[in-house]
């Protein structure tokens, strides 16, 4: 489920997009890098904190878990609505300074504020957590880690195909707004299988 969700377009994704399609596949690996250091902040501070609080409190995970699943359903269902905008954003990101510097810090401000990563490293990470263990802020510190390695290759890999496939994407709203509209379908449905995780 992690994989996919990873996988799925989402904010990250359509950046990585963006760069591939307007500066090429040698924005690929900065932009990656970028966006994978904002979703360690993010993972620090979620694995510091939530850890402690779910440590405490098996009803606290449940709510978390619920909550993000609406929360992706929500997102798949705006991500939906929004497909047609694709394309407008794949054009802005053509005017945008080429910089390796200013490309890994774009990548980073990407990731820092990506919902979804928030959504895996509170929602979804703690269905994975073995509270006999103990130690659960290092548990989802460790599978948090798993995710950006993964999140990592996703990026990497969406970068490098949209810097070869530019001219092809670049030419068709129409493909963009296909991109889009699965995309959301998918969010909504993986959304659908966390909330109903959640209730077992």
């Amino acid at each position: 489920m992690v994989v996919v969700l990873i996988a799925v377009p989402g904010p990250s994704v359509v950046f990585m997009v963006s760069r591939g399609v307007a500066l090429g596949r040698r924005a690929a690996l900065p932009t990656a890098l970028g966006n994978e250091a904002g979703l360690m902040v993010q993972l620090v501070l979620v694995a510091l904190g939530l850890g402690s609080i779910v440590e405490r409190s098996q009803v606290v995970l449940s709510l978390v878990k619920f909550a993000g699943a609406l929360y992706l359903v929500y997102l798949g269902v705006q991500t939906w609505r929004h497909r047609r905008e694709l394309a407008g954003e794949l054009n802005a990101g053509r005017h945008t300074p080429a910089g390796a510097g200013r490309i890994f810090r774009d990548g980073f401000l990407v990731g820092v504020s990506n919902p979804k990563g928030l959504l895996i490293f509170t929602a979804v990470l703690p269905q994975f957590v073995d509270a006999a263990s103990g130690n659960i802020p290092l548990q989802l510190l460790v599978l948090g880690m798993i995710c950006v390695g993964v999140a990592l290759i996703s990026d990497v890999s969406w970068g490098l195909f949209a810097g070869s496939a530019r001219t092809w994407l670049g030419k068709s709203a129409r493909r963009l707004e296909i991109m889009g509209g699965a995309s959301g379908a998918i969010m909504i449905g993986l959304g659908a299988e966390l909330a109903l995780s959640s209730e077992s």
